[in-house]
């Protein structure tokens, strides 16, 4: 895969741009996609640009705004509290097509610069319960990408069977240990690093991380 070119389905945050690294390993050409929803914090979208622009990665922002207009939720209204899902129910920052719209316009993207390899960060190992983070969804869309755009592409998840402290041992074997930890925004409040401790992003984050150090320093 050295030789080949692929495009990095890319937010800012940690699983993205664990992503990120993994890419840089495994292709001779990496190019960075960012969707821009109106989500709840535009240093999202600062962020993703900071990272993609130190590591020298192409970057590409598309506007995605139609989104906020049909799924309003936590992620794309100030009003709406952060919360996770009640009686089995999905969590307020379940955005309903975010992954299948990301993916497919990913997938328009990567036809169009010559790339045969498309990477997210979905994970259903340390995920929320969202639909469209499992295997079976990302499998299902790869066959229907070929088949809309006769291309051969395919999706890879590099994260999707591991869980955050495995995430965090993935960045530190890439190098990219340091830079995951301070530059990445994962937050639901919008705060780079470490965040605000509080939101479930921030908790799962954090508490990866803590499992993954006690391993380390074994």
């Amino acid at each position: 895969m050295k030789k080949e070119k692929a495009v990095v389905v890319f937010s800012g945050g940690q699983d993205s741009t664990t992503c990120l690294f993994w890419a840089l390993n495994k292709f001779e050409e990496v190019v960075a996609v960012t969707f821009d929803y109106n989500q709840r914090h535009s240093a999202e979208i600062e962020c993703a640009k900071a990272i993609a622009s130190e590591l020298e990665v192409e970057h590409h922002i598309l506007d995605m705004s139609l989104l906020n207009q049909l799924a309003p939720n936590a992620l794309t209204r100030t009003d709406i509290e952060v919360k996770d899902g009640e009686d089995g129910g999905l969590p307020s920052t379940f955005v309903p097509g975010r992954n299948l719209l990301f993916m497919s316009f990913a997938g328009v993207l990567a036809s169009q610069v010559g790339a045969k390899h498309i990477i997210t960060g979905v994970c259903e190992t340390d995920f929320s319960g969202y639909p469209d983070c499992r295997d079976v969804f990302v499998k299902s869309l790869n066959v229907t990408l070929n088949l809309s755009m006769d291309e051969q592409f395919v999706i890879h998840t590099p994260l999707m069977w591991l869980n955050k402290a495995e995430t965090w041992q993935m960045a530190d074997e890439l190098k990219g240990f340091d830079f995951v930890r301070e530059k990445t925004l994962t937050c639901y409040n919008g705060m780079i690093a470490d965040g605000c401790g509080e939101c479930p992003a921030c908790k799962l984050r954090r508490q990866g991380l803590e499992e993954y150090l006690e391993v380390r320093a074994v």
